[in-house]
């Protein structure tokens, strides 16, 4: 059976852990030749390593994309290494969360630059690519899937900003994808809640450990259950578009 990604490339943000890692892979096992983005050079060659072991193609891209030079220099050098990009997943994120008069302006400051302003420069370098994939491509469809968050749709006390960004990160997405839909580049969002990923690792002290109290004795998502909405999205016909994917732990109410 061939694989339904079969001589596709895909690009993943923030594919040195998490979701990131989990997605591609999946998409590796679907038959794409997968670029791993991100800033830890270490992390993305084991990622890389994993996607080869299992007879796939991978090619290791270190750039930091909320500079916006990187972040194009990055898109090119994957077309430039693979010869075509025909789906992005936009995941790189960072959460910085507590009582907005307690933050740090430079958490907020950081969060606009990778949630936002990153993908921004991701995606606008990487549409002229998947406006031409969708037109050469064997399956005749692109596709751009942005990581959001429950966030980006329910605003609660101690996440402003976040929201702020996720909600920016839907709203941008929805726009995106009327613009896209007569050129056969689907646009999607997948919306996570609670995953066991790394991302709460850049919580502050203190409020960390309030969040751990809140989720504790909850079964999180797995990465890899991120991925799965992910890989769904992507390897359906061309005539199928699954606009938005809402996944949350099965215990959680928020």
């Amino acid at each position: 059976m061939t694989a339904r990604l079969q001589d596709t490339v895909a690009l993943v943000t923030g594919a040195g852990s998490g979701i990131g890692e989990a997605t591609a892979r999946a998409l590796a096992a679907e038959g794409a030749a997968v670029a791993v983005l991100g800033r830890r050079r270490d992390r993305l060659e084991q990622v890389a390593d994993t996607v080869r072991a299992g007879g796939g193609t991978a090619l290791v891209v270190e750039a930091d994309i909320t500079d916006r030079r990187q972040a194009a220099t990055a898109v090119e050098s994957v077309v430039a290494g693979l010869g075509r990009l025909d789906t992005l997943v936009n995941n790189a994120g960072f959460m910085g969360v507590g009582q907005a008069v307690d933050s740090p302006i430079e958490e907020w400051e950081h969060m606009l630059a990778v949630n936002v302003q990153g993908l921004l420069y991701v995606t606008h370098a990487a549409l002229p690519h998947l406006l031409r994939a969708a037109e050469d491509s064997p399956r005749r469809v692109a596709d751009l899937v942005n990581i959001s968050s429950t966030a980006g749709r329910v605003a609660r006390p101690g996440t402003a900003v976040y929201n702020l960004t996720k909600f920016g990160v839907n709203g941008f997405t929805e726009a995106l994808r009327q613009e896209a839909v007569p050129k056969r580049v689907r646009v999607s969002v997948v919306e996570p809640g609670t995953v066991d990923t790394e991302l709460s690792s850049h919580i502050r002290d203190g409020v960390r450990q309030a969040i751990e109290r809140q989720i504790e004795g909850m079964e999180l998502l797995r990465p890899e259950d991120v991925a799965d909405a992910v890989s769904y999205i992507v390897t359906r016909d061309r005539r199928v578009a699954v606009n938005e994917i809402l996944v949350r732990a099965a215990e959680q109410t928020w």
